[in-house]
């Protein structure tokens, strides 16, 4: 695929304070070039719960609709809702966040991703997923450091 086939930008997202940032950096960017937005949000069950009820969670279909929801108000309160001046299309997907951002590069402009994420250390300066998407992405990636308070 040529680079000018290449129309969108993709961005992921966890709820967290630095994807927040990646997400208005992506949005802000696929304004300037004129090109839809893919937000999207992995989520990769794992063992979850306490004993003696172990390993027993949400049904993963359940899990999916919730954070559909969560995404959804995310997106209207930064602006992003139906009737925004952005093509925004939101997707949920059951998997690693990194593959997925990975996989999603392969015809995409830009990755977007924020420094840190929920997972990891805090005093770690690049989170997993950004280094990993960083590292194996087929397209230029944008990774945006959360400010400091």
């Amino acid at each position: 695929m040529q680079d000018r086939d290449k129309q969108r930008i993709v961005v992921g997202i966890d709820g967290s304070e630095g994807s927040l940032v990646a997400l208005r950096a992506a949005a802000d960017e696929a304004r300037l070039r004129g090109v839809p937005l893919e937000v999207v949000c992995a989520w990769h069950p794992g063992v979850t719960g306490s004993l003696p009820g172990f390993g027993v969670g949400t049904p993963v279909p359940e899990v999916l609709d919730e954070l559909g929801t969560a995404l959804t108000a995310t997106l209207e309160a930064e602006g992003l809702g139906a009737d925004g001046d952005l093509a925004v299309t939101a997707t949920v997907v059951t998997g690693h966040a990194a593959e997925t951002l990975i996989d999603a590069s392969d015809d995409a402009a830009l990755v977007v991703v924020g420094s840190r994420g929920h997972g990891g250390f805090a005093g770690m300066i690049l989170g997993s997923v950004s280094q990993h998407v960083s590292t194996h992405a087929r397209c230029p990636v944008m990774i945006v450091p959360t400010p400091t308070p």
